[in-house]
Parts: C-alpha cells; sequence; structure tokens
C-alpha cells in the first residue's frame, strides 16, 4: 500500500473548459503521458493521458482500460480509485478508456511478471515506463489473467486517486490559507473544520491544475475505507437488467448488411472454389465473398446470409490433418510423454532414486480434452470502410489489439482505424490477442462492400467448431510414501505448458515436474482460468490418490502437508469447517476436496454429489477464497459462483472431439452446457489475510473438477481419472 507507480505521477497538465484531468505519467521517464487527449467544450474536464477527470460540476469520471464482460471491474477499478480520492460515489461516473496507444496496459505485466510488483521507490517510475512502452508495442490493452484490479486497480487507480486528493486539498490550503495538515476530504468536497469552510473538487480543480503532482501520495489503511468492501451495486447492472446494454451483435448502423461465414472444417486446409449461381437470385443476397479459408454470404439480413450460406457447396483443400482424430491426438501426445525429450518446470531432491526405495508407490493417467468458450454471444464484428478510414465495433478482451488486426485487413494504418468496444456477452479468452479472427473477417468483408457498413455474425455452429480451444492434456503421475505413510516423492508429466500451474503446494521432499512439446493444427487458446483447469485436475487428483495410499483421511492428509504455507492450510481448514466436513453427508452422497492456487488467490473447494440415473448430481459446493482483500464483496462472491459453474462444465458436461481431423460437436445439443436444474447451491466465504491482492475471475473455476471426482470416488470407490466425468 501507498506506492507510487507507472506513470508514476499525477499530472495536472492543463486546464482545460475550468476543470481537472488528472492521470498518472510520469515526468521524467513518461513525458508523452502528459498530453491533452482533447481540450473539452469549456463545460466539462479535460482528459489527459490517464484515469482521472474532474469537471466544474463536482463530477469525477474514471477511464477504465478494461472491458465489461460480467465480470464488474469497470465497478471495483472506479471503488478503488474513488475510495482515494474520498468521492461522493453519487458523483462518480466510469468510462471505457478507447482503443489508443496511450490506454495501453502495463500495469498487467507488473501483476504477472515475479518482482515487479513490488519495487524499490526510486525504480518504479522506470519499470512502469518500462512495461508501458512494452505494452504500447505489442498493442496490449487486455482484460484477462484476472490481472485487472491487482494490476491496473492496485497499481494505478489507488494511486491515481490518492495523488489527485492530495492535490486538492493542497489547493484548498492556499485558498484558504491555513495549514494542509488542518483540511481534510470528505463525499467529493475539501473541508477545514476550524473556519467551517468547504468546497467541492469541481471548484478546487482549476486551482489544483496549478499545483506540482506528489511523487508518493498517501493512501489510506484498510480500516478508512468508506468505498472499498462494500456491496456497492454495480454500474453495469440497470442496462442489462431494462435491455439498454449494448453488446457487439446489438449495434445497427444505417445501411448495415450483415454476413456470416463457413471456414474451411479442418484446420490448416483453405477455400479451393465455391459456386454462387444457386443463391444468385435468393431475396436480399448481396454478395459472395471468398476469403483463404473460408466463404462469406452478404445479404439485408442476417437470416437470408445464413440461409444462402447453407445453400453452398465450397470445396477446401485436401490437407494430411483430415486423417486426425480424438484417438490418434491421444497416441500422439502418448509417444510423446514416453520419450526422453522434456522441459524441467521443478525438481527437488532426487524423486528417480527415492521411488525405488519407497514402502508403497502409485502411478496415475490423468486426460482433459479439448474445450470450446461456448460464450453466450458468439463472435461477431460490424465494419464500415469508407474515405480512407475503417471502423470497427465489437466486443473484444484487447480493443488495441483488434484495432491492429483490423489495420492490417484493411491495409490503413492503425491511425485510421477506429475501434469502438462493447460490453461482451462472454469471453472466458475467446476475445483475447490472438483470437480476433472474426474481426479480421468482418474487416475483410466490408473492404469488399465498401462505403457499406457490414456486420458479420458467426452460426453457433462455427462458434463451436471454430473456435481457439483449451488444450487437450494428459498427465502421467506417479508417486510415494515412506514407512510412515508419509509422501516423499511426486513425478508429474505431461503434454504442453504449465509453468507455476504445476507447481504442488504440499511439502513433498522430492519431487520431478516435467512438460514435453505437442503440436496439433487444432487451434489452441487461453480457457479460463489456463494450465490451471487441467493441472488443478490432474494435482488435487493425485493427492487424493496418494492420501488412500497412505491409509489417511484426504483433508487431514493434505492439511499435514500444509505447515509451511499458512494461507493454504487456513483456505483448506475454512472450506472443511463451511462444508461440515467432519459430518457425514446425506445417505447416498459424498464429498470430495480440493486445493488450487491460482492468479495470485487460494480458493479451496468442497462438493457434495450423489448418482442419479448414472450421471452425476452435484448438490451443494462449499468455496473458501483468499485473495488478499475484496474489493466488492458481491462482485467477488458472483466471481467464485461463476467460476464454479463454468468449471462443472467441464468436469461432467462437455469435451471436444476430433473426427476426421474437424471438430465434431456443433451446437449446445452436442456441447451441452449446465442450466439451471444442474446448478448446486454454492456458498462462498473469503478470508482477508491482507496478502497481496489476487484475482477473482478465474480462481473459482480449478479447484471444481477434482472435488467433484474426489467425491465420486468417495461414494463409488472408482477412481475417474478422464474429464469430464463419467460413472
Amino acid at each position: 500500500m501507498g506506492k507510487w507507480t507507472r506513470r508514476a505521477v499525477i499530472t495536472a497538465g492543463s486546464l482545460v473548459g475550468g476543470g481537472l484531468a488528472l492521470g498518472v505519467g510520469g515526468i521524467a521517464f513518461a513525458p508523452n503521458r502528459i498530453g491533452i487527449l482533447s481540450k473539452g467544450d469549456g463545460k466539462e474536464a479535460a482528459q489527459l493521458t490517464t484515469w482521472l477527470k474532474i469537471a466544474p460540476d463536482n463530477m469525477v469520471t474514471a477511464i477504465v482500460p478494461h472491458c465489461e464482460m460480467g465480470q464488474g471491474v469497470h465497478t471495483a477499478l472506479t471503488m478503488m480509485l474513488a475510495e482515494e480520492l474520498d468521492a461522493d460515489w453519487n458523483l462518480v461516473r466510469m468510462e471505457e478508456a478507447p482503443a489508443e496507444e496511450i490506454y495501453a496496459n502495463g500495469y498487467i505485466a507488473r501483476a504477472f511478471v515475479p518482482g515487479l510488483s513490488d519495487v524499490p521507490k526510486f525504480t518504479e517510475r522506470f519499470v512502469d515506463w518500462g512495461t508501458y512502452r512494452l505494452t504500447r508495442l505489442m498493442d496490449l490493452q487486455v482484460t484477462g489473467g484476472s490481472s485487472s484490479v491487482r494490476g491496473t486497480g492496485f497499481l494505478g487507480m489507488r494511486v491515481a486517486g490518492g495523488a489527485a486528493r492530495t492535490m486538492l486539498i493542497e489547493a484548498a490550503a492556499k485558498r484558504w490559507n491555513v495549514p494542509v495538515g488542518e483540511c481534510e476530504t470528505k463525499l467529493s468536497s475539501v473541508i477545514h473544520p476550524g473556519s467551517s469552510r468547504s468546497a467541492t473538487y469541481g471548484e478546487l480543480a482549476a486551482d489544483a491544475a496549478k499545483l506540482d503532482p506528489p511523487v508518493h501520495p498517501q493512501l489510506k489503511s484498510a480500516d478508512k475505507y468508506t468505498i472499498v468492501g462494500k456491496p456497492i451495486p454495480r454500474i453495469d447492472i440497470p442496462s442489462k437488467v431494462d435491455g439498454s446494454a449494448k453488446y457487439g451483435i446489438d449495434v445497427a448502423i444505417p445501411g448495415m448488411l450483415y454476413a456470416t461465414v463457413a471456414a474451411a472444417p479442418v484446420f490448416g486446409a483453405q477455400l479451393g472454389s465455391v459456386d454462387a449461381t444457386p443463391i444468385a437470385n435468393l431475396p436480399g443476397v448481396k454478395k459472395v465473398v471468398k476469403l483463404d479459408n473460408a466463404v462469406a454470404v452478404v445479404a439485408d439480413s442476417y437470416w437470408r446470409a445464413l440461409k444462402a450460406l447453407r445453400t453452398l457447396i465450397p470445396t477446401f483443400t485436401e490437407t494430411t490433418q483430415r486423417k486426425e482424430n480424438s484417438e490418434t491426438l491421444a497416441s500422439t501426445i502418448g509417444r510423446a510423454l514416453e520419450g526422453d525429450e522434456s522441459k524441467k518446470i521443478f525438481s527437488s531432491g532426487d524423486a528417480a532414486a527415492t521411488i525405488g526405495g519407497a514402502a508403497k508407490a502409485i502411478e496415475a493417467e490423468y486426460r482433459v480434452p479439448f474445450l470450446a468458450h461456448a460464450t453466450m454471444e458468439p463472435m461477431n464484428a460490424t465494419a464500415r470502410i469508407a474515405n480512407d478510414r475503417c471502423e470497427v465495433w465489437t466486443g473484444v478482451q484487447d480493443p488495441l489489439a483488434a484495432r491492429k488486426v483490423a489495420a492490417d485487413a484493411s491495409g490503413l494504418d492503425a491511425d485510421q482505424v477506429t475501434l469502438y468496444n462493447q460490453q461482451l456477452g462472454g469471453g472466458f479468452g475467446r476475445r483475447l490477442p490472438g483470437a480476433h479472427d472474426f474481426v479480421d473477417q468482418a474487416v475483410r468483408i466490408a473492404k469488399e462492400m465498401s462505403p457499406a457498413p457490414v456486420k458479420l455474425i458467426w452460426s453457433r455452429e462455427e462458434d463451436i467448431q471454430h473456435d481457439y480451444y483449451r488444450p487437450a492434456v494428459i498427465g502421467r503421475y506417479k508417486g510415494a510414501v515412506d514407512s510412515k505413510a508419509a509422501p516423499i516423492v511426486w513425478i508429474s508429466k505431461f503434454n504442453g505448458a504449465g509453468g507455476e500451474a504445476a507447481h504442488v503446494p504440499y511439502a513433498i521432499a522430492h519431487q520431478d515436474i516435467r512438460a514435453v512439446k505437442f503440436g496439433s493444427h487444432v487451434r489452441q487458446g487461453s480457457w479460463r482460468s489456463v494450465e490451471h483447469s487441467q493441472h488443478g485436475f490432474f494435482t488435487e487428483s493425485f493427492i487424493d490418490e496418494l492420501a488412500h495410499a497412505a491409509g489417511k483421511e484426504p483433508y487431514e492428509f493434505r492439511r499435514g502437508l500444509l505447515e509451511h504455507a499458512p494461507r493454504h492450510r487456513a483456505v483448506l481448514e475454512k472450506a472443511a469447517w463451511i462444508s461440515g466436513w467432519g459430518a457425514a453427508p446425506a445417505a447416498g452422497r459424498a464429498r470430495g476436496i480440493a486445493l488450487v492456487e491460482s492468479f495470485g488467490s487460494i480458493v479451496a473447494e468442497v462438493a457434495e454429489v450423489e448418482i442419479v440415473d448414472g450421471r452425476i448430481k452435484v448438490h451443494n459446493v462449499w468455496a473458501a477464497v483468499d485473495c488478499g482483500y475484496v474489493v466488492n464483496p458481491d462482485t467477488a462472491t458472483a466471481q467464485i459462483e461463476g467460476g464454479i459453474i463454468f468449471g462443472l462444465s467441464a468436469a461432467v458436461f462437455n469435451e471436444i472431439t476430433i473426427q476426421d481431423g474437424r471438430v465434431a460437436q456443433s451446437n449446445f445439443n452436442d456441447f451441452p452446457l449446465p442450466k439451471i436444474a444442474d446448478a448446486p447451491r454454492i456458498k462462498v466465504e473469503f478470508i482477508q489475510s491482507n496478502a497481496a491482492l489476487g484475482g477473482l475471475g478465474e480462481p473459482g473455476v480449478p479447484p471444481i473438477a477434482p472435488a467433484v471426482a474426489n467425491a465420486v470416488f468417495a461414494l463409488t470407490g472408482k477412481r475417474v481419472r478422464s474429464l469430464p466425468l463419467k460413472v
């Protein structure tokens, strides 16, 4: 707390329109951060480089460089700024930052890179300037990795609010000719109790703009919070209730045409030929557009475009991948795991030598399939190319990256492209950089139809069959216990990435954790919680197997291995306590437990299951969470609840299989999502440890699959090692 960070100074640059625009921008290391982006019209504040505007009417505007996709980030980050500003929440509003380089977000780099989140004060401006320049060069304005609150919020918004508050106090003290220490702030006003004088922030903004910004503003201690930690209603909820919220798929522009596409069913194939004759006279059809690996139909309505597209019989080039299926891919992974080449993720002691002399050793293989994101809102983008400019309306997790995609597709420079980001009807990683193929397609189609705007909408079938899927992973594990039933060996080997997700929190002396490379023609990308979704299942299933091999109760077994990790142990104990772990569940039911750390947060979950008509029914889930501290309790709870439901889809419902080189599933009939009747009762409790702030958008996902699998074993005696779980 109390640090000065990237864009290390609150700039009070120029006064425009009688207001003050405050942002975070380093004077020495980030001179370009000090500049006016818009001059205003004399009625509202000018916007400088970053996150805060104060207008003459006392309205405070937080500029948030993250997208809203249901996670409540617009509200959370605005709360963090308003808290340190001592603002009246009723006089605070939010604007999403536009897709411009000045809003490239280096804070996320500091949230992810070890050592960068807490650097010496004298290096902060250098570090922040470097991470800003790097993310600007990479066109990163990204929302993902549970980094928004712990990155931008903690390192940027708090500091912006605190520095602005300091400047406003100084402006008031000078105006009244009183010591700064005699002035206080409350509800967007500065108060001098000794003389009963007060002034609003809007009234003081002009004077504050003339002051030198503080280098390290004094930030509040948690016991002084009046906004953070409170269940503030989310900013985005009213529009979602009354239907006025606008998503990419809602965009409507006069004269707009509609398009939909069919890409090559086998990844890597290209469009061969297509005969447009069968649809030439269909009503509303405007054009057939050929893309490198897809064909699109443009019409005056989406349904007419889709009907016409389904009438076409395009041909695609043949590829060797057409012979691939899920079984052949699994065999390829298996051969890689059996090979000699691997990358060391972590090692300690001598696992290979120790396992041979252990009292008992066990082995297990776990499998997880490819998974689609299946966002409620399918991929879509609206584009217009006219007068040497390109405009794009869409919902993405990185507007800057999407703008670069649009620039490349249109053949224009990035500064000739304007991207209007909308709310997202689900992201989960599908709308991250590297997965903006739908933006590329929309712009290329609009280029053919210029100057008419074109809205491209993917069908649900296209969305399911042309995703960037969660990777399919096989993990092989070996473990051993000694004569005292203590675990002494942990050996794991798996395909793909692993990193910290493959690490185990438990005290096991001899470890050897390795990864092997595996390439596939199937497109792969980030899926909510990334590698933690696979490795949480692997690790927490195998530690459960080790417990039973040792003849120990699974909860107590884990607890005994966490003496060195008090936060993990406290979370595990909390989950056991709220679930009534020691008491027997109802007849025909059993419970399982799992503990996973991801994105800076520690989550333990207990699942209570029953087998109904041969299927797994999850009745109750209890979750204990340590994310450092909670910004908004309602939103935090909702994020964990949503993560549990999302994780359940992977645990017992979903899989993507490959047949003849292509995705076999096509819609919700064969890629089902949990329905209301499938949702368990969920209880979430938080531990306020005041540790470093952790994420919440993803950490609720990884523990649920192993918790359910472990409960199934407790109920049936059958160890299920592949997802989705089937009995």
